[in-house]
């Protein structure tokens, strides 16, 4: 897209459902998640004609037959890579990445790093159930020590992978993060597509058969809100009811949970939100659950040209006073004509 502000289109939910059965585990996160999307899509005016869902390889790359727009199922991990030629094909195309734990950030975490740090103009979509679903539950780059599971029968030993922290480090310039059964999902949805580059959503996502409930400590249906840090732009970094907040250890440079009395959050210390501060959102996709809440909502928003405009703007520039005539640049500098007949005596 260029930098007009784009065609609305009126659209219902209806109109972004298929008539393929969808078909995930009765009680998946992928359920909800797909609900959502197809809520937000008519909310944002989104044209399905110049909609495109790309997925690789896992239980939530089967989005695309669920969402009536163009889509690509493309294979393990190499989701970023078919949406970046399909951006620089035609980047006035609406780039919708869905990918998971396992297709992200294990054989595709390369891919998905370089989509990143290139800025591509697209939303990157990464559910996170902490388990590899489709093959039958083994653990993911993204699951908890102990987890066990067919290979890991032990437990696993791994540090697991933060997929925020990862694509702040592959440099991503918008990070947020929902869960599946949030009513806030839609908005973080909606700021994702107002970003204009690589916007990456990290969604906590429920694996009903093989790592059910394991994000129940904050994402459970009803009670668990406390344990919940919405971010918003601009406001102080409350929780619990507003009794308790998110304050910066000046000495020792990390985050601090306070008590806030009386509703003085300021005498407490609490900071308030900058989406463009990137130390600041360092640290809170690392906050340790338990003596922290789960961050949720934009982290991090701080726009940068993209890949697709540096790349066509490029070619544009060379293309300048140059011809278009296929015959006269193969007949430009030296030529030489090729007689049949030479040393090939009658």
């Amino acid at each position: 897209m260029n930098d007009m502000t784009p065609i609305r289109h009126e659209t219902t939910l209806k109109d972004w459902e298929t008539d393929q059965e969808v078909r995930w585990c009765p009680g998946c996160g992928d359920y909800a998640i797909l609900k959502a999307v197809q809520r937000t899509l008519p909310e944002i005016g989104a044209d399905p004609a110049k909609t495109v869902f790309v997925s690789g390889i896992g239980c939530s790359s089967r989005f695309p037959y669920y969402v009536e727009s163009y889509g690509f199922h493309t294979i393990h991990g190499r989701a970023p890579a078919v949406a970046t030629g399909i951006k620089l094909a035609n980047p006035e195309l609406d780039i919708w990445l869905v990918t998971g734990d396992g297709d992200g950030m294990s054989i595709g975490g390369n891919h998905t790093m370089h989509l990143l740090r290139r800025n591509l103009n697209c939303q990157v979509l990464l559910f996170n159930n902490e388990i590899y679903g489709l093959t039958k539950g083994q653990y993911s780059p993204t699951s908890r020590q102990g987890t066990t599971s067919p290979t890991t029968p032990l437990g696993s030993v791994d540090r697991p992978a933060s997929p925020c922290a990862f694509a702040l480090g592959a440099g991503a310039r918008f990070i947020a993060r929902g869960f599946d059964v949030s009513k806030e999902l839609g908005g973080v949805l909606k700021a994702a597509y107002a970003h204009r580059g690589a916007a990456f959503v990290e969604i906590f996502q429920n694996c009903i058969v093989y790592n059910k409930d394991v994000f129940n400590d904050f994402a459970m249906p009803k009670g668990a809100e406390e344990r919940q840090l919405w971010l918003q732009i601009g406001e102080p970094m409350l929780f619990a009811k507003g009794t308790q907040g998110i304050a910066l250890d000046v000495e020792a440079l990390t985050l601090k949970v306070v008590d806030v009395v009386d509703g003085d959050w300021q005498a407490a210390g609490v900071i308030v939100h900058d989406v463009t501060n990137r130390s600041i959102a360092h640290m809170l996709v690392e906050m340790p659950f338990g003596p922290f809440p789960m961050a949720l909502g934009v982290i991090y928003d701080d726009p940068r040209p993209t890949y697709e405009d540096a790349v066509l703007g490029q070619d544009a520039k060379m293309r300048e006073g140059k011809s278009t005539d296929l015959k006269r640049l193969l007949a430009k500098g030296q030529t030489w004509t090729v007689d049949p007949n030479e040393g090939h005596p009658a």
